[in-house]
């Protein structure tokens, strides 16, 4: 056991042993914990008054920014019909926290979602090396859902707030880009954002890592922190990010 020490006062509690054995879920679990705060800060820092939780799946990210002290307008979307009904039921005692049976995407209109157990429905297909990759990607179910463009139901989600400062979080399992593109005309709207990206695509057609960066580049955002999420323990590659990012001129409270 060791403990690391810095000028900052900040101590880091090491298991070696443990952290070799364990060292991919370490990663997640410090991962997780740093991005926490960065989204934290980042909320504080631009004065974002409503979170768009895109993705939702029963609300871990909603929960996690309670926990975290956010106490702003939460609008979570999850289209799939289990899911759904345990997101509704985490939400119901919050008066600051609605939840929306449906998908972000391109297009309003219906399509048909690959349902698997877990954090893992996509639009998408499974990918060869998904379904190596997980066996839960060998379980798919479909189930159709409804999709709406966030240009269509934004004035809904956001009513009452003038003006709307809005944290985009998008986790669509390959989806991301055509959440963003439904977005396009109300972007002005959004001081910072969040979005998962590949590096090795577990689904067919999923963008990579430096399409959606150069995406959200080009409509004026820019990156506050790349954090792992997943692994390829055979690999030892990093299969996909969380990718955070600002809108400079946004952000209002620098020190936050």
């Amino acid at each position: 056991m060791k403990v690391g020490r810095n000028d900052l006062g900040i101590d880091l509690l090491v298991d070696d042993q443990r952290l070799r054995t364990h060292l991919s879920m370490a990663q997640k679990r410090v991962g997780e914990y740093f991005i926490g705060h960065e989204v934290s800060r980042l909320l504080r820092a631009t004065e974002a008054n409503i979170v768009l939780d895109v993705g939702a799946n029963v609300g871990q990210f909603a929960e996690g920014l309670r926990r975290s002290g956010y106490r702003g307008r939460i609008a979570s979307f999850e289209p799939v019909a289990e899911p759904f009904a345990r997101l509704s039921a985490a939400a119901e005692s919050d008066d600051l926290w609605s939840a929306y049976p449906y998908a972000l995407g391109a297009d309003d209109g219906t399509a048909e979602i690959n349902r698997v157990p877990g954090t893992m429905s996509s639009m998408l297909p499974a990918s060869e090396f998904g379904r190596q990759w997980s066996d839960k990607l060998q379980q798919q179910t479909t189930e159709t859902i409804q999709v709406r463009r966030l240009e269509s139901v934004v004035d809904e989600v956001t009513h009452g707030l003038d003006p709307v400062r809005a944290y985009l979080k998008m986790d669509t399992q390959g989806f991301d880009l055509q959440v963003f593109e439904g977005a396009q005309g109300v972007l002005d709207r959004v001081v910072a954002m969040q979005s998962e990206a590949s590096c090795v695509p577990i689904y067919d057609g999923m963008p990579r890592l430096p399409e959606q960066w150069a995406t959200y580049e080009e409509a004026g955002f820019e990156a506050v922190g790349v954090y792992p999420v997943t692994r390829d323990k055979e690999t030892l590659r990093a299969i996909e990010f969380d990718l955070v990012m600002v809108r400079p001129k946004e952000v209002r409270r620098p020190r936050a």
